[in-house]
């Protein structure tokens, strides 16, 4: 059985508007698994679709390849921690952007064959394997970078804007010649130099920029698709790969306005690259650091009538989210008002706190943004803050020296009291003092967060 031309281009239309309907879902969590339905309901339809395409000659590489990926995938879901997933995502996208560099490559040998491509088709090889060749080492590197395989400090060396603008106009150049005059030696210069270049834009990007690089790798994954699309005369791609693209892009921007940054900036590195100033390091050192016991935690806690808890990293790390749901329900159960404070660059990719929470049945109702509970915490009792360092560091309010100054962080130091969950002294992602340890109404609770809080939970028991 083969679809019509008509029927194949209704059955991609309806496939495009499910996946919209699926970005909106998942714009809110109560609506995120519905717009998931929605979303595997349209790629169904689109891979059913595509195998009817009258276009198809041959199914045995097709199926071989479905089979395949489908073993890998459900290997991958079943085994992954929720903690791996913005490594997950960051590998997915270098597959992408290697896809659209073999499809170009693989395109023009076959067109080659018939005689020289027309030049639309042509630019549309080099505008896919540039894209994509950027998307696939940047992607790794990311990968790298969250995998902890390499170091998440930013790798930053003189001259580096000017040599990332050299290896850019060279690669432009080259993919021009290759346009102009079916120069396939030019084409593969100028992949060679798209590899270096996701290379050289990733490297000297700091960790605390993890959350926009994943987001923004995200975006260059879907123009990648956008190009290969249009390479194949498949309008499907090139729809989906928009969305992909525009959605992507739209929320790097919305990220690095949360971070105050320009996302040029963040771009082209050079964030997350200090330690702080010196004024404030030697002041950290000056002042000694308080720490105090789960007990101590546990007995302001229970007589609180509000207590917000900020996650972070180290709550993802130490998969601490149940034992957190415990511990708010042991706290509610004794009248005590309990939130959930959640920065939008919390964790390493965008919703990571989210999604955490959500997995431990966290209601929805409990869970605010930075914008919403920035103004709660001067009117806090205790505010528990579970290993969510760069995000409420003062000195991205107070020291201007500072690599984060500027950046909208939550205000947990005007609380009465904070008590800090973390494993060790050692500073951030991003490799920032944190000023908030050094101040009267902070100590720390040294451990792993699930145990700590584990430890609480049971201290609450017999209050």
């Amino acid at each position: 059985m083969q679809l019509g031309t008509d029927l194949l281009a209704l059955a991609y239309l309806v496939s495009a508007t499910l996946f919209i309907l699926g970005l909106k879902g998942l714009t809110h969590p109560a609506s995120a698994r519905r717009g998931n339905y929605y979303a595997m309901a349209g790629m169904i339809l689109a891979v059913v679709a595509t195998l009817l395409n009258p276009a198809m000659k041959s199914y045995s590489f097709i199926i071989a390849g479905v089979v395949i990926g489908a073993v890998i995938g459900t290997v991958i879901a079943l085994k992954i921690k929720m903690t791996a997933m913005p490594q997950l995502v960051a590998l997915l996208h270098s597959f992408v952007g290697l896809t659209a560099v073999l499809v170009a490559v693989g395109t023009y040998y076959d067109r080659a064959v018939l005689g020289s491509p027309d030049p639309v088709l042509m630019t549309e090889l080099f505008i896919g394997a540039f894209i994509g060749a950027i998307t696939f080492t940047g992607s790794l590197v990311a990968f790298g970078k969250l995998q902890a395989l390499i170091s998440g400090k930013p790798l930053v060396f003189r001259g580096q804007h000017l040599v990332n603008l050299v290896v850019s106009l060279v690669a432009v150049a080259c993919g021009i010649e290759f346009v102009m005059h079916d120069n396939l030696l030019a084409l593969f210069i100028m992949l060679a130099l798209a590899l270096l270049l996701g290379v050289l834009l990733i490297v000297p990007i700091g960790g605390a920029d993890m959350p926009v690089v994943v987001s923004m790798l995200n975006s260059y994954s879907g123009w990648a698709a956008t190009a290969t699309g249009f390479t194949l005369e498949n309008n499907l791609l090139i729809i989906t790969g928009a969305l992909v693209g525009f959605s992507g892009a739209i929320l790097s921007y919305i990220m690095s306005r949360a971070m105050n940054r320009s996302i040029v900036s963040i771009i082209l590195g050079g964030f997350g690259s200090g330690g702080g100033s010196d004024q404030a390091v030697a002041v950290a050192a000056d002042r000694r650091v308080k720490t105090a016991s789960v007990e101590d935690a546990v007995f302001l806690m229970a007589n609180a009538s509000k207590v917000i808890i900020a996650p972070g990293y180290g709550m993802a790390v130490a998969q601490a989210q149940h034992a957190l749901k415990e511990l708010m329900d042991l706290l509610e159960s004794k009248g005590v008002n309990i939130r959930f404070a959640i920065h939008p660059v919390a964790g390493r990719m965008p919703g990571h706190m989210n999604v955490l929470l959500a997995e431990a049945d966290v209601p929805y109702d409990r869970v605010f943004e930075m914008d919403e509970i920035n103004p709660e915490f001067s009117t806090a009792d205790v505010v528990i803050v579970v290993g969510a360092n760069d995000v409420t560091n003062p000195a991205a309010k107070s020291e201007k020296t500072s690599p984060i100054y500027g950046m909208p962080i939550l205000d947990v130091y005007k609380a009465r009291q904070v008590f800090f969950i973390k494993r060790s002294m050692s500073p951030g992602y991003s490799g920032v003092d944190n000023l908030l340890f050094y101040q009267d109404n902070c100590a720390l609770i040294f451990g792993d967060a699930k145990k700590v809080c584990e430890n609480m939970a049971a201290e609450l028991r017999s209050v």
